[in-house]
């Protein structure tokens, strides 16, 4: 590190203590460590610091560096980290190699995928860490492109445990890279006056003391200002004599920058000009378009009186502004005619380079080009192609700045909003809806604007008329032959209409509009929003349709996860579980992480309804990849499918903080909170009724089936309703339950999904008086639930406690001991416990509840084993997972010993085992 830059160190003495420790920790702690502050607050300086430390102990560094001009340009700061690790791409598995090499322009692809990219990064970095610990330094991360950022957040969440340290720094205190669990912000504030007064005296000690003080006080501690301050004032080229300059710091720093730029000649001038517009570059590209500026040839001798006054560095065939405030002061000096001939220039330069070419074309021009706005919409479809969806949205919203059309603008601006949205940017979405707001738009632009109004948290309102709106809409674009269109509002209507329910008059407008679109009856659009409008009317028809398709759906993920939505809200849950898994697969393989996030998050909740309470399958991973994605309305349904599992299996405690987290998304998304309300209450209920807390679950349940209760959710008491029956029985409440039964028995007609069918026999039987009890139970026993071990078992405890009230003790110990052992070989220990309690009291005693070794296994954990067991190698785990195969051999690592073994080749027996 140089002298100049270790002068920033003065004052930070604690940070760069802190750096140190980082180093000392790797693979332990929080991966990320990011320092924020102003420009010239000394943050590289302490990166510098940490990579000159870091090298002497062994460290491989990785270096980026975030630039204006760069930050529309995809993967450009992921390709400078990368460059040193390209040579090792050939390790990669061909579907990440291609979607690397062609995301820098180094090779070809119909479609370059983020998540393979990023999956990429993942295993460069960590295979390096293997031979050395790696050290990944990303300098002015706010001002790195959007795509490079997410593939380092993406990383960066996977990184724990692993030897790589990442330092960054920003100007924003709401930079995030990873999240909470793996960054460390440290805010830097100015230095104190002694700190200050040593940096000032380690640059000058001829400025008079009442100077001196000046300075210390007006550069608010910022390094930065003091070093330039003291060198402007100390050579004589800014005079300060106003002592009530009001000017805030910065601005008059960049006036002192600006007096330095006015010492060039023209053609040095015109070599920082471009440099500040391009603001990082390769230097024979800055000098050519520096000729073109200049209007004659510059060459590099031009730059050398740029590098005394310290406003460039030159680097071997690269150069750079010496800082982003000296590039600040730059630009601002510059008229905008000029910035707007330095951005032609380098667009004439960089011809061979389309994305860079484009946009300087684009800052060129002065007032409105619908030509060069076609341009960048075209640019923008083809960054979309490679997987740069945030660049493609700027470049959009850059398009409708430039359009002469107002129709055309507003149609670029939304097509920015859909991809936002595809991104999770609520704000940005909600900034272009108020920038559109009130223009004039035509019927198709309406409707998209429609659709975004609902596109976060799947609806922002189900208020009648706001579903009626939509519904109008896609009557209009069936009528103009927008199919495609029609369906997409058709769906986001009955959408709403599942989070919270605006009544049976729109409902039924739902339903008209969908039948009156010209597409099969079969189409799964057509299945999915029928199903979601009107669960029960149209479950026949609904369910019918349904077994036309094979449970291959086509092939297609895209009308398997539609499939399986119409199956999950008619209550066909093992039909739904066959279609969501399909769709699940090849999501993942295809990494559509926010498709894939929706549908585990459904199939946790099919799981449930199931009887299958094994989180590491579904919900777990919903809750992570729903968080990653800014989904929070399909990470709080995830989070309570997880504490559902959680009550069954004995690790419930009241106040659990996933169903907390859910009603605060409730809270947050009021369109979502009914079904969200519905879903906390039923895990509550079930929790109580596993802990022998009859009273307490009935007050949860009953919530469900009350109108006026936020909690209430038609179709969801179909899911509680044997749970609110057994806390009925239990607590005296029969008559009550029939009352609060009644609706939901008759919506679900004569001829129920077997889904529903489970809940209302058992129901039947629990609820039945003691002369039809018996046959309730024998035509339950022999119904619906007979196929489900946990609904089996359900009906065998409420059957043999039944027995045993009528004294028919030893009648009761058959149901009540196939109950037990169902429910430990399920893992469900208090309802095993429950049973067992019964047994006691019918006389039979000594059991003794047995785990499983898997119990001890995190989800993560369970998920990695069962693959394991299924012969996947570290590598395809890791791809499925998304993760990298090191840490899947880490997991397995600690895996062996929880379960008892040394090889992989027994794993299949261990996760068998119970006992």
């Amino acid at each position: 590190m140089t002298t100049a830059a270790s002068r920033f160190l003065v004052g930070r003495e604690a940070e760069a203590r802190l750096l140190r420790r980082r180093l000392d920790a790797v693979g332990d702690g929080p991966v990320v460590t990011g320092l924020v502050g102003e420009p010239g607050a000394g943050k590289t300086a302490l990166v510098a610091a940490a990579a000159d430390v870091a090298r002497s102990r062994g460290f491989a560094v990785l270096t980026a560096r975030g630039s204006a001009a760069e930050a529309s340009l995809p993967f450009a700061a992921l390709h400078q980290l990368l460059r040193p690790l390209l040579p090792k791409v050939d390790q990669l598995s061909s579907r990440q190699r291609g979607a690397l090499l062609a995301c820098f322009g180094m090779g070809e692809a119909d479609d370059v995928n983020p998540l393979f990219v990023s999956l990429a990064t993942l295993e460069l970095l960590v295979e390096h860490a293997v031979s050395a610990p790696v050290l990944v330094c990303l300098d002015d991360l706010d001002r790195m492109d959007r795509p490079s950022v997410d593939a380092l957040g993406f990383v960066a969440r996977r990184l724990r445990g692993e030897r790589v340290v990442v330092v960054c720094t920003s100007r924003s205190p709401g930079t995030e890279l990873g999240d909470r669990s793996t960054d460390e912000w440290t805010v830097l504030q100015g230095l104190d006056a002694d700190a200050s007064t040593e940096l000032l005296h380690s640059r000058s000690t001829r400025l008079s003391p009442a100077l001196e003080q000046r300075v210390v006080r007006e550069s608010g501690g910022n390094p930065l200002a003091l070093l330039e301050f003291a060198t402007a004032l100390e050579a004589g080229r800014q005079a300060w004599t106003d002592l009530d300059d009001d000017l805030p710091m910065t601005a008059r720093l960049e006036a002192a920058f600006a007096v330095r730029a006015g010492e060039l000649d023209h053609a040095g001038r015109a070599v920082v000009d471009v440099a500040a517009v391009d603001d990082g570059s390769i230097l024979r590209d800055v000098l050519a378009a520096a000729t073109i500026l200049h209007g004659a040839a510059v060459d590099a001798e031009a730059a050398a009186p740029a590098q005394v006054l310290g406003l460039l560095v030159v680097s071997g065939d690269h150069c750079r502004i010496a800082s982003p405030l000296v590039g600040s002061a730059l630009r601002q000096t510059m008229s905008a005619a000029r910035r707007r001939q330095a951005h032609a220039a380098l667009a004439e330069v960089l011809v061979a380079d389309r994305d860079r070419a484009m946009w300087h074309r684009a800052a060129a021009v002065d007032g409105r080009d619908e030509q060069v706005a076609a341009d960048l919409e075209r640019a923008a479809a083809d960054a979309r192609r490679r997987g740069a969806v945030a660049t493609a949205a700027g470049w959009l919203e850059r398009a409708a700045a430039l359009s002469l059309d107002p129709a055309a603008r507003t149609s670029r601006l939304l097509g920015s909003a859909e991809l936002a949205f595809e991104l999770g940017r609520f704000e940005q979405v909600e900034q272009i809806k108020a920038r559109v707001a009130g223009a004039e738009l035509d019927v198709r632009d309406r409707s998209r604007l429609a659709w975004l109004e609902g596109a976060f948290h799947d609806g922002s309102s189900s208020e009648p008329s706001e579903v009626s709106r939509l519904v109008g809409l896609a009557r209009r674009a069936t009528t103009d032959g927008d199919v495609d269109l029609a369906l997409q509002l058709l769906f986001g209507a009955a959408r709403r209409v599942w989070w919270r329910d605006p009544g049976d008059g729109v409902r039924a407008e739902i339903v008209d509009a969908v039948r009156n679109v010209p597409v099969p009856a079969q189409d799964p659009r057509i299945l999915a929003a029928m199903a979601l409008a009107e669960s029960f009317d149209l479950s026949p028809i609904v369910i019918d349709q349904l077994r036309q398709w094979p449970p291959d759906a086509g092939g297609s993920p895209d009308l398997a996860g539609l499939l399986g939505i119409a199956a999950f809200c008619v209550g066909e849950f093992e039909r739904a579980d066959t279609f969501l898994t399909l769709a699940i697969q090849e999501l993942r393989a295809q990494g559509r992480l926010s498709l894939l996030a929706e549908a585990l998050a459904i199939r946790s909740w099919t799981e449930v309804n199931l009887g299958i309470f094994e989180p590491a399958r579904s919900a777990e991973e919903a809750v992570r990849l729903g968080d990653e994605t800014g989904q929070a309305v399909w990470a709080a349904t995830a989070r309570i499918a997880v504490a559902v599992a959680d009550g069954v299996s004995g690790r419930w405690v009241p106040r659990h903080v996933l169903l907390a987290e859910a009603e605060h998304t409730a809270v947050r998304t009021p369109n979502a909170s009914s079904s969200l309300l519905a879903g906390v209450q039923q895990a509550r209920g079930m929790a109580e009724l596993g802990a022998d807390r009859p009273e307490q679950a009935f007050g949860e349940l009953q919530r469900i089936f009350v109108p006026d209760d936020p909690a209430f959710q038609r179709v969801q008491q179909l899911w509680a309703v044997g749970y609110l029956a057994d806390a009925a029985v239990r607590t005296g409440r029969r008559d009550e339950a029939r009352e609060l039964l009644e609706v939901p028995v008759r919506l679900a007609g004569a001829t129920p999904a077997s889904g529903y069918a489970i809940a209302l026999e058992y129901a039947d039987a629990v609820l039945a008086d003691d002369a039809s009890a018996e046959a309730a139970f024998a035509d339950a026993l022999a119904g619906a639930a007979r196929s489900y071990p946990w609904h089996r078992a359900r009906l065998q405890l409420a059957h043999g406690s039944w027995l045993r009230r009528q004294r028919r003790v030893v009648e009761s110990r058959d149901p009540l001991r196939a109950a037990r052992g169902t429910f430990a070989a399920l893992g469900a220990a208090t309802w095993a416990a429950r049973a067992d309690h019964e047994l006691r009291a019918a006389g039979e005693l000594g059991w003794q509840p047995v785990t499983s070794p898997r119990e001890d296994l995190s989800a993560q954990e369970a998920q990695i084993a069962e693959l394991a067991a299924q012969g996947l190698s570290n590598r395809e785990i890791g791809q499925r997972l998304f993760v990298s195969h090191r840490t899947v051999g880490s997991h397995l690592y600690r895996i062996f010993p929880k379960l008892g073994i040394t090889s992989r080749n027994q794993l299949a027996g261990a996760l068998a085992r119970r006992g």
